[in-house]
């Protein structure tokens, strides 16, 4: 049985890129480790930086990311309020522009950098994440789709287990490119902690699949067998990826005439509904697994 990850997926980056810096928001908490990673990109002597995820809405954090500009663009990497509550208060405060947000746009140079996108949906429907080039450097800046530690909820109904996969499938491509998350450490190999989330998503599925068998008819049910071992305060947002998870065994599993899935709730709104402020990015404080 595959147990709750609270170590990074990959071995930490010994240093980042020559043109990358990390200014942390202050909102530590049990869905955002220790705060978002805001990062700010941009080779010396450019004229500016990027900033990827000004973060929430916080004058002091913003204020403070505006301070190392000038900034010639902002990046954004989805839209939980944790990451983009504070955009357009930063988007004022430092006269930039929002880039590589057009769908038909994918790549960009600012501030000495050559950045493109990369359409990774599964956590969310809008998730992307960014490859970042310049100096013979390269990361990818990858939101929560990858954390610096633990892994991330995917967050149903708006992300999409199967999504998700591709998604990860896609990332591991990229050997030996350091990931810059949205929270936790910088990691040494996108694609090394591509793999163990794909790994870890397969050995995922399998138990709630054996829950299912065994009799869990709803989400909940597969939440207090799988996730028995998680603090309580964290089930409801594990039921977000239980959610996910049985949408994708209902979608990819033959079923016999008149069966029915084992939870029609399973497609609901995630828990808290539409409050943006119970939508968070994922795992506890300590990199509980809420995969």
């Amino acid at each position: 049985m595959t147990g709750h990850v609270t170590a990074p997926a990959a071995a930490l980056a010994d240093q980042l890129p020559s043109w990358a810096a990390l200014c942390r928001a202050p909102n530590p908490g049990p869905m955002t480790l220790d705060g978002t990673n805001t990062w700010v990109l941009g080779v010396p002597g450019a004229g500016g930086v990027v900033v990827v995820d000004p973060g929430p809405l916080d004058e002091g954090h913003l204020a403070a990311v505006v301070a190392l500009g000038p900034v010639a663009g902002v990046l954004l990497t989805h839209g939980h309020p944790d990451h983009a509550e504070g955009l357009a208060r930063f988007l004022e405060l430092s006269g930039a522009p929002r880039l590589l947000a057009e769908p038909g746009v994918a790549a960009v140079d600012a501030a000495g950098l050559r950045l493109r996108r990369l359409d990774t949906p599964g956590h969310t429907a809008d998730s992307v994440c960014f490859l970042v080039e310049a100096a013979g450097e390269r990361a990818v800046c990858t939101g929560d789709t990858i954390l610096g530690r633990g892994t991330t909820v995917v967050a149903y109904p708006d992300g999409d287990l199967g999504d998700y996969l591709d998604s990860l499938a896609a990332l591991a491509g990229y050997e030996g490119i350091p990931a810059l998350p949205g929270h936790g450490p910088a990691l040494a190999d996108c694609a090394v902690a591509a793999r163990f989330y794909l790994a870890h998503r397969r050995a995922r599925l399998d138990q709630v699949r054996q829950a299912v068998a065994d009799g869990a008819t709803t989400a909940a049910a597969v939440v207090q067998r799988v996730y028995a071992d998680v603090d309580r305060s964290l089930w409801p947002a594990a039921e977000w990826s239980v959610r996910a998870q049985l949408a994708y065994l209902d979608d990819h599993t033959p079923r016999r005439a008149g069966s029915r899935p084992p939870e029609p709730e399973a497609r609901k709104p995630g828990p808290g509904g539409p409050d943006p402020e119970n939508r968070e990015s994922g795992p506890g404080a300590g990199g509980l697994d809420l995969a």
